[in-house]
């Protein structure tokens, strides 16, 4: 068993500099931290892997191919490999578990 607290992967994230921290990496996915401020821009690109997002905390809009909705805490959104997707409008600063599956290369 591997277990995390998000407290603690908030902390090593910030600390890294960095938007996105991935904090496991097993055969088949990955898991991440990402975390975007209110106002911020979200410099994603497609990926090669589907992926889900689990949004921990904080409000935004969410744009996957030619869909838009608004996501708050506790919102979960698929993106399937290679669809363009952004957040968007982050009117609350944002923090959402990334799951890559197969593991993000």
């Amino acid at each position: 068993m591997k277990a995390f607290r998000l407290d603690e992967l908030e902390a090593e994230r910030a600390a890294n500099d960095g938007a996105y921290l991935q904090f496991l990496r097993e055969r088949n996915m990955s898991v991440g931290l990402y975390a975007l401020d209110a106002g911020e821009h979200d410099p994603q690109k497609p990926h090669n892997q589907d992926e889900v997002y689990f949004v921990v905390s904080g409000r935004a809009a969410i744009t996957v191919g030619l869909e838009t909705t608004q996501v708050a805490r506790g919102s979960v959104i698929y993106v399937p490999a290679g669809v363009a997707h952004k957040f968007h409008h982050i009117s609350e600063d944002l923090r959402v578990l990334v799951v890559f599956s197969p593991p993000e290369s």
